[in-house]
């Protein structure tokens, strides 16, 4: 069923950015094929060349970069994706989506894709519970995006409450009943020729 799909996925910097490359190695173990954004924060937190050799495609992460092609990335990869899946979400990202904000590659695609959006939280437990962070996640959810609520447990900053990602068989589960449950695509996607460039050092 998943054979053929794919999956755009938007990592944010968080300390869980890590588990990126886990939940890219399932999704590819089930068939998906997955593009992989970055932010630049993120960066700090996971290798770019990381992403790339899991997921076996090039990582975006610069807006502007230089090109091989004319192909404009962001709406290349948001024409592609079956479903765009954001893991980890930092309040940053969310904010910026709940307010029309498009200013790097990711929240770019997300504008301008007509996929589904799921997004996975992660982030202290006093940012997530911030009524501005609650406001935008409501916000969002009216506009059809699907959340994946964070656990509860000790967080990295040494905090203890609900903040931490969801484990990864949870978030690949509900990437697998969208995709699973979607409407059968009536046009082939196909990978336009030499659609893609790596950022220098990705």
């Amino acid at each position: 069923m998943l054979l053929g799909k794919t999956v755009v996925l938007g990592v944010t910097g968080s300390i869980a950015a890590y588990q990126a490359v886990e939940i890219i190695a399932e999704l590819k173990r089930l068939g998906v094929n997955v593009f992989v954004i970055m932010t630049k924060a993120a960066t700090k937190f996971v290798a770019p060349l990381t992403l790339r050799t899991v997921s076996q495609n090039p990582v975006v992460v610069e807006m502007f970069a230089e090109t091989q092609n004319w192909n404009v990335q962001h709406i290349v990869l948001a024409d592609l994706a079956d479903l765009m899946l954001i893991a980890p979400a930092t309040a940053n990202i969310i904010c910026k989506l709940a307010n029309g904000i498009a200013d790097d590659m990711l929240s770019t695609t997300v504008m301008a894709t007509k996929a589904p959006v799921v997004i996975a939280p992660a982030m202290n437990t006093n940012m997530y519970e911030n009524p501005i962070l609650q406001s935008n996640i409501e916000k969002l959810k009216m506009f059809g995006y699907e959340f994946i609520e964070p656990e509860y447990g000790k967080l990295a900053c040494g905090y203890e409450g609900k903040g931490r990602l969801a484990k990864v068989g949870t978030i690949v589960n509900k990437v697998i009943n969208i995709l699973e449950g979607a409407k059968p695509i009536t046009a082939e996607k196909e990978i336009p020729s030499k659609a893609f460039s790596l950022t220098r050092g990705t």
